[in-house]
């Protein structure tokens, strides 16, 4: 802060104590209804505030602090005009793709859509059959618990029906896998050898 905002300062809490000083005998006189006195300050400290804030933006300008900001003199995403307080945090844990937070009923969800893509990334059987024995597990919990929030919809997995299609995909899998390695080995053979190849 500068000389001149210092001054600034105390003149405007001078000001103010001059006028609290004023309002009050007027208040004593009886000339001033006190419920009036009130409601005018609490404005005159809305006013103000927001004069601060205006100066403070305006100032942040001057300095070049909102330079390269993409957001700058345009509507913040996501800003509908409906207040909701807890924005911020939902734009970060979508901005920052954070997750195991959310409501058990959602998490099991979002859990089950991409469940099979994790058993088939498992190459043994019994761990396959642990992580559907788990996931049964925390559905069976998730529905007892009356926690409020979405209702539970996440179906049961059948282990031994999840367990034979883990195991069809798997043989499908290492099939096309063995029949990519033989189309790349016929490939490789069919190629003409370099004459310095034959030589020896």
């Amino acid at each position: 802060m500068n000389d001149v905002d210092a001054r600034m300062d105390r003149l405007r809490r001078a000001a103010r104590y001059r006028y609290q000083q004023l309002v009050d005998s007027e208040i004593e006189r009886g000339s001033l209804d006190p419920d009036e006195v009130r409601e005018e300050r609490r404005l005159l400290k809305a006013a103000d505030v927001a004069a601060h804030a205006r100066a403070q933006i305006e100032e942040a300008e001057r300095r070049g602090v909102f330079e390269g900001n993409p957001y700058h003199g345009k509507r913040l995403p996501g800003n509908d005009g409906r207040h909701d307080p807890d924005w911020w945090i939902k734009a970060k844990i979508e901005r920052e793709e954070i997750t195991g937070i959310a409501p058990p009923a959602l998490a099991l969800r979002k859990e089950d859509a991409e469940l099979d893509e994790h058993l088939d990334a498992l190459s043994a059987e019994p761990d396959v059959r642990d992580v559907l024995e788990d996931f049964n597990a925390r559905v069976k919990e998730a529905r007892r618990q009356l926690l409020g929030g979405p209702p539970v919809v996440t179906p049961l997995r059948d282990v031994e029906t999840e367990v034979a299609g883990w195991r069809a995909r798997r043989q499908e899998r290492l099939a096309t896998e063995a029949q990519a390695a033989a189309d790349r080995a016929a490939a490789e053979a069919d190629r003409p050898r370099r004459w310095w190849r034959r030589r020896r």
